[in-house]
């Protein structure tokens, strides 16, 4: 594999590092301890409020969909009005759902608190990616997205152990206070710290840049390069946002501190997997490639996952997590073959599918596992087999597709 003669080394000057790079990374790295903080609290919110699987599984991802309902305006108004003001406007809306969620007293403000908290992130790795492209060379993209995803999975391995042990001191109730003002912190730093850059296509209609997202959805590029994206880590933030810690518990027979373990070690795996993913794809100009084998690894742990092997559990969640942050690439393939004004439309485009598919996974396990009665609170492994065999079956077809690919150079809109 060659290596990119041009810009492929170029600098990333520390002070852009300081007030670009930390202050969006601050941002996702709230996000996805958002994402899968109810994983660990899932049998105390379960316990407090009588709630079922399917009710579990419906409210965790009321994130998901209120997430994927707001990327096409998402991506609009990134393009438009820059990730600056965006961002910082929308991590107020999750201080406020992170208060919501903490307040509730029933089900349905639980539900509103979560969806307020997915609408307040929906925004922070989209708009890192756009304020990436702004700032730094399109050719250390892939390392930048490497670095933001590592970021992001010390988010979730903070979702982990120390939120067991926050929760178990103090109650999960003050966990969501504690993230809600953080959330609000960090919507003052992005809007204090960054600085504004003039956006390409500045000036362009409201209806031109609503059209344009059918432009990108038409191209058959577009779909080969997201699918995987959107089955694989999809699936991966359903079983790591709730269904993972059950199934450690249910089939590997785990206790909850050892779940909880466990499910940080697979964050860790996902963070050194980001890094070095996104540092080789950028240094071999390989991106589609590392992008492939990424995919296949999650799918190959997924499998053994859905055939219940119970055998080196630990490892194999490691190396699901491993695979998985492979999905921090194609957000950089796509960023290169599309204009630069369309950047922030084409990745919250490929996010809308991803985040409703995390939102039909999460749901879905649930309303599967729910055919199969339970005993002790516990699931047999034939719900999970089915449940996750129904799954890994999409992926397997959304990789195939993938695989005949070739790497392309960057080109304009196709």
């Amino acid at each position: 594999m060659s290596v990119e003669p041009s810009g492929l080394r170029a600098a990333l000057p520390a002070r852009l590092i300081a007030i670009v790079f930390v202050p969006f990374a601050g941002g996702f790295f709230l996000s996805i301890l958002l994402r899968y903080v109810n994983a660990v609290i899932a049998r105390d919110l379960a316990a407090d409020f009588a709630l079922s699987p399917s009710d579990l599984g419906l409210l965790t991802s009321a994130y998901f969909l209120a997430f994927a309902a707001f990327q096409v305006p998402l991506g609009v108004l990134l393009d438009r009005f820059g990730p600056r003001r965006v961002l910082a406007a929308l991590l107020l809306v999750a201080a406020a759902g992170g208060i919501a969620f903490a307040l509730a007293q029933g089900v349905a403000m639980l539900a509103l608190g979560r969806a307020l908290l997915g609408l307040g992130v929906s925004g922070c790795l989209m708009g890192s990616i756009k304020a990436f492209t702004l700032w730094f060379p399109l050719s250390r993209l892939a390392t930048l997205n490497g670095w933001i995803l590592a970021i992001g999975a010390l988010g979730a391995m903070a979702a982990t152990a120390p939120v067991e042990v926050l929760a178990g001191e103090a109650g999960w109730r003050a966990v969501f206070y504690l993230l809600a003002a953080a959330s609000a912190g960090v919507s003052a730093l992005i809007y204090f710290a960054v600085p504004e850059k003039p956006l390409p296509g500045a000036g362009e209609t409201w209806s031109r840049q609503f059209s344009e997202i059918g432009v990108v959805l038409a191209s058959v590029y577009f779909w080969r390069v997201a699918l995987p994206l959107v089955v694989v880590h999809g699936g991966y933030q359903a079983l790591q946002g709730l269904w993972l810690a059950p199934w450690l518990a249910d089939i590997a027979g785990m206790q909850r501190a050892e779940v909880a373990r466990t499910l940080l070690a697979g964050s860790l795996a996902y963070g050194v997997g980001s890094v070095l993913f996104g540092t080789l794809a950028d240094r071999m100009a390989a991106r589609l490639t590392a992008y492939k084998v990424g995919m296949i690894l999650a799918l190959a742990a997924f499998g053994v996952l859905a055939a219940g092997v119970r055998t080196g559990a630990l490892a194999t969640v490691m190396l699901y997590g491993f695979g998985a942050c492979a999905a921090a690439l194609p957000y950089a393939v796509l960023s290169r073959h599309f204009p630069g004004a369309l950047t922030g439309r084409v990745v919250t485009a490929t996010n809308i599918f991803m985040f409703l598919a995390s939102f039909a996974f999460q749901w879905g396990i649930g309303v599967l596992l729910r055919q199969w009665p339970a005993e002790a609170g516990r699931y047999p492994a034939e719900g999970y087999a089915v449940a996750f065999g129904v799954l890994a079956l999409l992926q397997l077809a959304a990789i195939l597709w993938l695989l005949p690919m070739k790497e392309k150079a960057a080109a304009g809109l196709a």
